[in-house]
């Protein structure tokens, strides 16, 4: 969506309705998808689908809450209040700058750049000749894939075009086929859910959405869509949230079928794979089962050039906001560090950039999850402004404690444990609550005391 689209002509009837035409909401929602789909929407739905066996539909119900519905809202969230900054900046200035950076560590050189490189090798793992070091063939790959990306990231507009209308396209053509495959021969006796998913299969798949990381992703580009819709001439509140929801059903309906398609890869391997530790060796499997050597190189080359240029784009999207808040580090040097950074994280292997990612997310969620609540209510909380530190302060001290003894002191008592829902990893809720209760007291003494 150019600025060179708009001056054509071609959105001139949208100034006059404030509503989208059909191909443009089309090309709305199709943007939408390409920048919420990566590698750990691609590796975490086959996992759950192996893992929660029987209990698939449940499980697959509280994933696609987390991995469409939060992301969506995310998105009207902040195409409605602001930027994630101007969200944030509502709690404090301070918490502001501290979470805005966490949210761009995480969904960079923390947990997904590195998990680029780590899902692209794990596809390449069945190809290599018998006897190579698995370590150094993986630290071999991880320089020359970070090189690679470090470099484009310097120059991507050559790239951006042919890699945008290439390898999008053909990684969903290759996942129609494998996950076709997968439908067309299923499981013939599906596998009892493994224990994380046995007792609470829907709570489980919710928490399992975090590590898409598309909630926190939503919150760093929804900006790009609101202002997007814009430009083709939907400027008020209502048409704005009207189109922005539009574009969300549509690329969450097509990220919900592929997602669900995923699962059903898992389905299939489950009694091959039962001990299968995360979705890009499934998928691997499942593509060599049905279509032999042919499917695994093809596989692994259109997850190399995915993961490649998610990698391009989040080097170049995290070291643009670090060059703008310390400009005196060029973004040369921020991206040269992102890259190198990510290149000795992802060397740990991809089961544990998976399972540190839990913890993190952990703790950055709920904060999220307030912070878009509240700005799809932002008119309302913004009445009352103490809402937002005390809603959002409340829930960080749990989640961050949490996540910090989840981490670190696994098994140590809380007294959030006592908490409800605290079972389930929602322990945040009732604090949230509370947090709305004490912002109300708090302005009704602040009003007397200022009346006295």
């Amino acid at each position: 969506f150019t600025k060179r689209r708009y001056e054509s002509g071609a959105t001139m009837a949208t100034m006059t309705t404030g509503k989208l035409t059909s191909r443009q909401s089309l090309f709305v929602g199709i943007t939408l998808f390409s920048m919420f789909f990566g590698a750990g929407n691609l590796i975490i739905p086959p996992l759950l689908g192996l893992q929660a066996g029987e209990a698939v539909v449940p499980a697959m119900v509280g994933f696609l809450v987390t991995g469409i519905g939060l992301p969506v809202l995310g998105i009207v969230a902040v195409g409605l209040a602001g930027t994630i900054r101007d969200l944030a900046a509502r709690v404090h200035p301070l918490f502001a700058s501290v979470f805005v950076a966490a949210v761009y560590l995480a969904i960079g050189p923390c947990l997904a750049i590195p998990r680029t490189s780590s899902t692209s090798f794990e596809m390449f793992e069945p190809l290599l000749p018998a006897g190579v070091s698995l370590e150094v063939a993986r630290l071999v790959f991880s320089v020359a894939f970070f090189a690679i990306a470090y470099l484009l990231a310097m120059h991507p507009s050559a790239l951006t075009r042919l890699l945008g209308r290439i390898t999008g396209p053909a990684l969903i053509v290759l996942l129609v086929f494998v996950i076709g495959a997968a439908l067309f021969d299923p499981a013939s006796v599906q596998q009892a859910a493994h224990a994380s998913y046995a007792s609470a299969p829907a709570m489980s798949g919710f928490l399992t959405g975090y590590q898409t990381m598309d909630l926190l992703a939503s919150l760093t580009f929804g900006i790009v869509i609101a202002t997007n819709i814009r430009e083709l001439g939907v400027t008020d509140d209502a048409g704005l949230a009207r189109e922005v929801s539009r574009a969300g059903v549509f690329a969450g309906l097509l990220m919900g079928l592929i997602y669900c398609g995923l699962a059903m890869v898992g389905l299939g391997v489950a009694a091959e794979l039962p001990g299968a530790t995360n979705g890009a060796e499934i998928l691997a499997a499942s593509a060599g089962m049905h279509f032999g050597a042919v499917g695994t190189v093809v596989v692994a080359a259109i997850f190399l050039l995915a993961c490649l240029n998610v990698c391009i784009g989040l080097i170049s999207c995290c070291g643009t906001y670090f060059a703008d808040v310390v400009p005196r580090v060029p973004y040369r040097m921020w991206a040269l560090g992102f890259a190198v950074f990510s290149c000795v994280v992802s060397n740990f292997g991809l089961d544990a950039i998976l399972t540190f990612s839990v913890p993190l997310l952990n703790a950055l969620y709920p904060m999220a999850i307030v912070l878009v609540v509240m700005g799809m209510l932002h008119k309302v909380c913004d009445r009352m402004p103490l809402l937002w530190p005390w809603v959002v302060c409340l829930t960080a001290v749990v989640s961050i404690a949490t996540a910090l003894r989840d981490a670190f002191f696994a098994g140590m008592w809380l007294p959030f444990d006592q908490l409800p829902f605290a079972d389930v990893g929602m322990n945040w809720v009732v604090p949230a609550l509370c947090g709305v209760a004490a912002a109300i007291v708090h302005a009704a003494v602040r009003r007397n005391k200022d009346a006295a």
